[in-house]
């Protein structure tokens, strides 16, 4: 589903205490904030006022409903007046969905003239939002709390980068990954656990074998080829004459597209040690897949393969890029280092400073025949680098900011896409915090997804995040590191 396809349920809290003109008050309200939030342009998915809640059923059967209803990405909750807060126990408690409690009031301030005990009964959002805290708090569920004015635009970018968090999930709940053969051998940080990656996450992660690729491969036609090979030059600059080897990619691309599709898989991951009847690894044809919104892990990575799925389908509609990354090497100059961020082939365009170019050059590994990529330089900005590792008996979602510069250097014999950037607080101290957490070589960068909207998506998957950021220090790494794996043992 498109990020347009989902919808989040705005349920509204009160109760029969106040009569039935505020009842009637507080839904045309509801439902007038609704129509004003969505005409804003600021959220990325449609409100839908569901129901003023009233009653321990009102608000069991709402979140029974949403629980099924696979259009609906999660709940956002109001308190107009006070609710108490009981009757939201059972609702609450079984609720399978993302939830934000948006603490605000309709009107924006107090209006000196007209306030009486009608205004105050009416208007007691403080009052119902306090309630309304405490469930959840007592319930230890996983909400997010956002307070402010709902006219205010910081506020409604708020809502929107939450309502795309929980997009994630949902994308997250339905994701699979097709591995073409395994991972890397004797690699630690590719391995993980699928059963418990499904059980916490969601994701089907399953084999399918080279051979299979090769043989529907072989069954893709020229014209199929004509047809890519025309949006290849509709999209890039051909720097190279080998245009043999670029069908070559083309070929690839279709039969790896045709067996992701047929099977409903968003992600795929391959494997240089593993080309079996492949005359290239899949280079121009991975990178042209991610433009369009698979996900891509290298070497067998399936877990950077499906976060850089549901990192794409986060910021679906916006437009700095989200890629498959590796970091690769250093600029150690003092005062002026960077990380150059690069990977042998399978960099998204998406994050492109210029038009990509197709280039065709030896690849070094692999043992097979020169294969075609898009070379690029990554565009400056503000981005985030994010890794998820398995820690054996739990998940740890590790996440950088960085800032991307125009790379300082030409590099002409680069043959490969690559992004340069300022890691926070300074290259070596996140280096060294970033492998104090054990966060792994490969990596999904985004400049489009933030550090609070991957908190906000750890929270709803419940597992453990770890923010490296400018105020980060080893020590404070370390105590959080030290701190968080006792508690994620008792849990």
């Amino acid at each position: 589903m498109s990020m347009k396809q989902y919808e989040f349920w705005f349920v509204v809290g009160s109760q029969f205490l106040y009569g039935p003109e505020v009842l009637e008050t507080v839904a045309a309200r509801a439902a007038e904030m609704t129509e004003t939030l969505n005409a804003s342009g600021r959220l990325p998915c449609k409100l839908v006022y569901k129901v003023t809640a009233k009653t321990n059923k009102e608000i069991t059967d709402v979140v029974r409903e949403a629980n099924y209803d696979p259009a609906c990405a999660g709940i956002v909750t109001w308190c107009h007046t006070f609710s108490p807060s009981k009757m939201w126990i059972n609702g609450l408690a079984n609720l399978q969905k993302p939830w934000c409690h948006f603490a605000t009031q309709y009107n924006r301030t107090i209006p000196n003239e007209e306030i009486d005990m009608d205004f105050m009964n009416l208007n007691q959002a403080a009052h119902g939002d306090r309630e309304h805290g405490f469930i959840g708090a007592r319930l230890r569920a996983a909400r997010k709390v956002i307070a402010g004015y709902w006219q205010d635009e910081a506020v409604q970018d708020r809502l929107g980068d939450w309502m795309r968090a929980a997009v994630g999930v949902a994308v997250s709940k339905e994701l699979k990954v097709m591995r073409f053969g395994d991972n890397m051998r004797e690699v630690a940080v590719t391995e993980g656990d699928k059963v418990e990656v499904q059980t916490k996450l969601g994701w089907q992660v399953n084999t399918w074998p080279v051979g299979q690729l090769v043989e529907t491969m072989d069954a893709v036609t020229e014209s199929e080829i004509d047809a890519l090979m025309d949006e290849y030059k509709a999209q890039y600059d051909f720097a190279t004459d080998d245009i043999a080897t670029v069908r070559y990619q083309a070929r690839e691309e279709i039969a790896m597209k045709k067996m992701l599709d047929a099977e409903g898989c968003l992600a795929f991951s391959n494997n240089f040690q593993d080309l079996y009847g492949m005359k290239q690894l899949p280079g121009l044809a991975s990178q042209h897949l991610m433009a369009q919104g698979y996900g891509y892990g290298g070497e067998g990575d399936w877990k950077v393969a499906a976060m850089t799925a549901i990192l794409k389908a986060m910021s679906e509609g916006k437009s700095g890029g989200t890629a498959f990354m590796e970091d690769y090497t250093y600029h150690l100059e003092p005062g002026n280092e960077y990380s150059l961020g690069a990977h042998m082939l399978e960099v998204c365009p998406s994050v492109a400073a210029a038009r990509p170019r197709i280039e065709v050059h030896p690849l070094g590994i692999g043992d097979r025949e020169p294969p075609a990529r898009l070379v690029f330089e990554g565009h400056e900005g503000p981005a985030i680098v994010v890794s998820l590792i398995d820690m054996g008996g739990r998940l740890r979602l590790l996440c950088q900011d960085i800032q991307c510069v125009k790379p300082i250097m030409p590099m002409p014999n680069l043959p490969v896409a690559r992004v340069m950037w300022k890691a926070m607080p300074d290259l070596t101290t996140g280096l060294e915090c970033w492998i104090t957490a054990g966060g792994a070589h490969h990596t999904v960068l985004s400049y489009d997804v933030t550090a609070e909207q991957m908190r906000d998506w750890a929270r709803m998957m419940d597992i453990e995040f770890v923010h490296i950021g400018k105020e980060t220090t080893v020590e404070s790494l370390e105590h959080d590191l030290f701190l968080s794996d006792l508690a994620w043992k008792l849990k």
